[in-house]
């Protein structure tokens, strides 16, 4: 792909070279890019038409805002932000990262020889970045595979935040949880129902052990097709509540924030 192909009005675009395109979705394309003055390699993310829809507008935003507080050696790092010559042509945004080049959901695929001792890792680091996350009040809220960026010496980092929520308090409103559509497989069962409850950090733990299980096994735990095949999986494997549980989760449910 030619720089021309690839920018549009950014007259900062002459400082890289694009190299390929490494990732595309509905956000817009990821091309690998070379800075001719430091040789450095990055990742440019380029999303178009950041302001036809508004949801995604904030959502562009959310992600830029958390990613430039949340700086850790297992967050992914944002090391630059172009911006457009000038306000009526600003259709586009391109964000500069530091290069990954894979990703973890790639990783489990390709590889079937993996050791405990890459298990280990992998979960060490993905703990690691996300405890740091929850110190802040921050919550991922789509941990999957593909969000977690690997590279060949076994160094992963986390990706994506564009779902994510602050929460300063231990009951989040309901408009902290709108527009919540993270992947099926790796979300919490309480997230499954269409009612709201009282959610906690535990929602990304939850997403960590699916992830987790999938490194040991080398498919997904629960691959539900839809809301209530997921949670029939989750059942058939963790059995069914007891019902001490069962009445405890109903007085939650009727009480909220007892």
């Amino acid at each position: 792909m030619l720089e021309k192909e690839f920018f549009t009005e950014y007259g900062e675009a002459s400082q890289y070279q694009i190299q390929e395109v490494v990732g595309k979705g509905s956000y817009g394309v990821v091309a690998s890019a070379e800075c001719p003055h430091t040789g450095g390699k990055v990742a440019i993310k380029k999303m178009t038409n950041v302001f036809e829809h508004v949801s995604d507008a904030i959502r562009i935003l959310r992600e830029i805002k958390l990613l430039r507080l949340l700086r850790h050696p297992d967050i992914v790092e944002i090391k630059h932000i172009m911006l457009p010559p000038c306000r009526k042509e600003f259709k586009d945004i391109y964000v500069v990262f530091e290069l990954m080049e894979s990703d973890l959901h790639h990783v489990l695929k390709v590889n079937d020889d993996l050791t405990p001792q890459h298990h280990q890792f992998f979960l060490y680091q993905l703990l690691r970045g996300l405890k740091f996350m929850h110190s802040a009040h921050v919550f991922h809220r789509d941990l999957k595979p593909k969000n977690i960026l690997a590279n060949a010496d076994c160094k992963i980092k986390i990706c994506d935040l564009g779902l994510a929520r602050v929460s300063f308090t231990d009951s989040p409103s309901a408009v902290f949880w709108t527009d919540y559509v993270a992947t099926r497989w790796y979300r919490a069962p309480e997230l499954c129902g269409s009612f709201y409850s009282n959610y906690t950090p535990a929602i990304d733990m939850w997403s960590v052990g699916c992830i987790f299980a999938e490194m040991l096994t080398g498919k997904p735990l629960f691959p539900g097709k839809n809301v209530v095949h997921q949670l029939e999986l989750v059942t058939d494997l963790l059995g069914t509540p007891s019902p001490i549980t069962l009445s405890r989760v109903c007085f939650v449910f009727i009480f909220p924030g007892s």
